[in-house]
């Protein structure tokens, strides 16, 4: 049976995290690297995820670590710096963009203060966090020819009283995100974790991208990223299993809405979609414009 573009990428372009051990980045890496990490009250992990960083730039991984926190009341702020973080306020940052709306947004403004050429993004609320996390995206931009965005992805197990199911978690990445892509860009079709907000990027593509403000950043950059390099600049990383908060049931039907809001906006845009076909009364989220033509601007 001929494979579909999504199954040969998917399986010349998924690595395993254990290929990309610190010292072989340390070694093989000529470009800069920077971790961010987006974060709102996150006190309970925020100071282990750093720890694991600063071994890291230690080891010679890395260069820079930062955390953008969101007026965070629990005093993640200060515990990630005093586990050896540079903090920002995401409000610091662009303020002339008026206020900060959400993750995507966050990421983005980080962008302006980010020195790194390579850029990781990772969750400031990971539970028992390992240094794998970042060595396991960042292993593939310095190590695998024409790789400019790595994704990567897990098992999430979710609890419900004393039993817990190993791969229950991601409901909005299981019955929204990966059937809507499949539908409607079959090309993305391989892609594990659409949703995950665990990648790395070389920054001049990054700054060149548009940055949906909410819910919608992971989905939309995926897409944009798949349309500014194909799949042949793309690749994923099983990083084996991913721990944090889960969200009520209640609140998936917004997250869902602008996941679905989201490709439609790509589809209009592409004009496979008329404007008033798309979601009344959910609408898809702000948009940021690319950075790299507001520094111009």
């Amino acid at each position: 049976m001929t494979q579909t573009a999504a199954e040969r990428w998917a399986g010349a372009r998924s690595f395993h995290h254990s290929l990309y051990p610190a010292a072989r980045i340390a070694a093989e890496r000529s470009r800069s690297v920077s971790v961010c990490l987006p974060a709102r009250e996150c006190a309970g992990t925020v100071s282990a995820v750093v720890e694991a960083l600063v071994a890291l730039r230690e080891a010679g991984a890395i260069d820079e670590i930062v955390v953008v926190d969101a007026a965070s009341a629990d005093g993640t702020a200060v515990r990630a710096e005093r586990a050896g973080a540079v903090v920002w306020q995401e409000q610091e940052l662009m303020p002339e963009h008026g206020a900060v709306l959400g993750k995507g947004d966050a990421m983005w403004r980080a962008l302006s203060v980010l020195e790194g050429e390579l850029v990781c993004f990772l969750d400031a609320d990971t539970e028992g966090f390992s240094a794998h996390f970042a060595t396991g995206l960042i292993g593939p931009l310095v190590c695998e020819p024409g790789v400019s965005f790595v994704k990567g992805f897990y098992r999430r197990p979710f609890a419900q009283g004393a039993v817990e199911h190993a791969d229950g978690g991601g409901r909005v990445n299981h019955l929204m995100a990966r059937p809507a892509l499949a539908l409607f860009y079959p090309e993305l079709a391989g892609v594990r974790q659409p949703l995950a907000g665990e990648v790395a990027a070389r920054r001049e593509l990054l700054e060149a991208l548009p940055f949906a403000t909410g819910y919608g950043v992971e989905t939309a950059m995926l897409i944009d990223v798949w349309r500014a390099v194909g799949l042949e600049g793309m690749a994923q990383v099983d990083l084996e299993e991913h721990r944090n908060r889960h969200q009520p049931l209640s609140a998936l039907t917004p997250m869902a809405a602008t996941v679905l809001a989201t490709i439609a906006r790509r589809m209009e845009w592409e004009g496979r979609l008329s404007a008033d076909g798309a979601l009344p009364g959910w609408g898809a989220p702000v948009e940021r414009p690319p950075l790299a033509s507001v520094a111009s601007a």
